[in-house]
This record gives C-alpha cells, structure tokens and sequence, in this order.
C-alpha cells in the first residue's frame, strides 16, 4: 500500500469546488431507467448512453471523478477510446463499482446485506489494469419498526471495512458509502439517530481492519426526513443536522465526504448541499462535496432519449446540472440557476 499516493488521489477526488458523478448503475437499474421514458433496453444503447456523458464537453471543469461499473470500464467511445481513458484526458479519475448489490439479510426481516467480496481481490487488481483508480462501495439501512438492527449495522460495516482495506491494498481509493434510505414516515431527528449510529459503527470498523483513513472518502447520506414524513424539514435545518452529525462521527483524517442524492431531486440535493457549505464554510475538517447519480443525470437522460440527434442538448443539461453543484460547494446555489 503506498499510503502518499491514496492521499494524494483521495484529495484530488475532492479538490476545488469539483465532485464525483456516479455512473454506476447496474444493469437491470439502468434498463429499468431507460423502459420508464421508453429507451430501448440493451448493451448499445448503455453504452451510447455513457458515451454521451464522457465526451460532454466542458464536464471536466466540474467533476473530479467518475464511478463506472464493470460494463462500462470495458467499454469504449464511439471514436474508440477506453471510457477511463477519455475521462482521464479531460482530468476525470476513473472509478469502479465493486459490490454486487444488496440482497435479503438472512434472519434479519426488512434488512439487507450488500455481498462481493468472494474473489474482490482479483477484480480489483484487473481494475486497476483497465483503469481505475478508486472503487465504491454501497452499504444499505433501511429505518423502520425495530430497524435498524444492531446485528445489521455491524455485519455491513464490517464488510465495508474489508473492502476498503482490499482497495487500499490495491493501490485504490475506496469510497465508502453507507446509506440510510429516506423511504418511510420517519422524522429528521430518527434519521440523525440512525445516521450517527451507522457512521459510528463504520469508523470503528475502518480503524479495526487498518484502513488508512487518510485515503478513502465518505459517501454518506444527508440527513433528512422519510420521504413519507408529514414535516419536511427547510434546507437550513437539513444542513445543520447533517453537519453536526458528520461532526460527532467522521475523524478529521479523512479527506472528503461526498454525498449521495439518494432520489432526491437534483435541484433539492444541490440546494441542501449548497446550505452546508455556506452555513459552516471554513469551520470544517473535511471538504463538502457531491457523488450525485440522478440529480445530475435526470435531464439529460430525458432529453437524450435514446436518439444521436439529441445528444448536444443532453449534453449541455448534464454540464448544466454539474456545474449547479459546483456552485453549491462554494455554497453559491440558487434555483434561479435552473433557468439558465
């Protein structure tokens, strides 16, 4: 493990008032995406899709990373360049998604555990060959009756915490991404609760198995209520929850938090991102930044639909969306961007 360079890649994953876009939806989550606005569903169009996004021109002046999927990382542009080559010409480091989902915990109702670690060590040496030079991975709690279990957080943890220290062994950046689902009624003080615990239970983890904590980034949840919660909070108070509680669980150490939208709508995770930033701008250890998926993506892949015709459209509202976030890390979002 070269610790300098993990530093060194960790914080230029985080640098500036840039993020990470996360292209890694899975197959089926892709296909499901494209049937619902009627895109056909195949490995052309999915490569067509992600084409469209690399080669967008002027993406790299808002995006530090990007997150592909095994797919992808074999795949090519369409003037055959290696996907992680041409995000690396426009200075995008590339990254890989490495777990295989999260499937039912077994005696553990309405619970689940995220599986991938049988023969990770291989894939992410063939990884680091085509490419890549950070991986993610995601962790998944649900808040519900008696959930989540202590038995939940613990199993997940640990499993995050030997795949990050397999990446660093690697010579990659993991991101760590445990998310606390907004699905159901609960308020923003339950979901603060659960978050707390969660980071809580990850770091000791982290600091169990010898992750080098100077050379992973957190990909955390906001904290926000259910999507079901009768309060829904301002951006203010969301902000200033997420904070205090990334304050009392996440070390100093570590280089970056970058966000999960976590179905938000892009203009509500840029708006609550942008709150934290200028509510607590140089009072933090840790940069502030983004790893949407959705909440740049949305736009453009509705515009895109499918057609070459459409793609320099698609193209300008995904730079657009991008460069939204930037201006929310420098705490600088505004709606009336959208408009622009």
């Amino acid at each position: 493990m070269d610790a300098r360079q993990l530093n060194e890649t960790a914080k230029a994953m985080v640098a500036g008032d840039k993020g990470l876009l996360a292209m890694d939806e899975s197959t089926p989550t892709a296909n499901k995406r494209f049937a619902a606005i009627g895109i056909p569903q195949n490995e052309e169009t999915r490569r067509a899709y992600r084409d469209m996004i690399v080669t967008a021109p002027g993406l790299g002046d808002s995006l530090n990373g990007a997150i592909l999927v095994d797919e992808t990382i074999r795949q090519q542009t369409r003037a055959g360049v290696p996907f992680a080559k041409a995000l690396e010409k426009v200075g995008i480091i590339p990254g890989i998604k490495v777990d295989a989902g999260a499937k039912p915990m077994a005696a553990h109702p309405n619970e689940k555990i995220t599986q991938g670690l049988d023969g990770l060590r291989e894939r992410l040496a063939e990884y680091v060959k085509l490419g890549a030079r950070f991986a993610k991975w995601r962790a998944v709690i649900t808040i519900g009756d008696g959930i989540p279990s202590e038995g939940c957080l613990e199993a997940n943890a640990l499993i995050l915490a030997l795949y990050a220290a397999l990446c660093q062994e690697a010579g990659l950046v993991p991101i760590v991404e445990p998310e606390v689902l907004m699905d159901g009624d609960h308020t923003m003080e339950r979901c603060a609760e659960v978050t707390e615990q969660t980071l809580h239970t990850v770091f000791a983890q982290l600091v169990a198995q010898r992750v080098l904590l100077e050379g992973m980034i957190l990909k955390p949840n906001m904290v926000v209520p259910g999507l079901k919660c009768p309060r829904q909070n301002s951006n203010e108070e969301i902000a200033d929850a997420t904070v205090h509680c990334l304050l009392r669980t996440v070390p100093a150490a570590v280089p970056g938090v970058a966000f999960l939208s976590g179905g938000q709508s892009g203009e509500l995770a840029s708006a609550r991102l942008s709150a934290m930033n200028a509510r607590f701008k140089g009072r933090l250890p840790w940069g502030l930044a983004f790893s949407f998926a959705r909440a740049i993506q949305e736009p453009a892949m509705t515009i895109w639909h499918g057609e070459d015709a459409n793609v320099p459209a698609a193209q300008k509202a995904l730079v657009h969306r991008a460069r939204c976030n930037v201006a929310a890390r420098r705490g600088e979002y505004s709606p009336a961007m959208e408009k622009q």
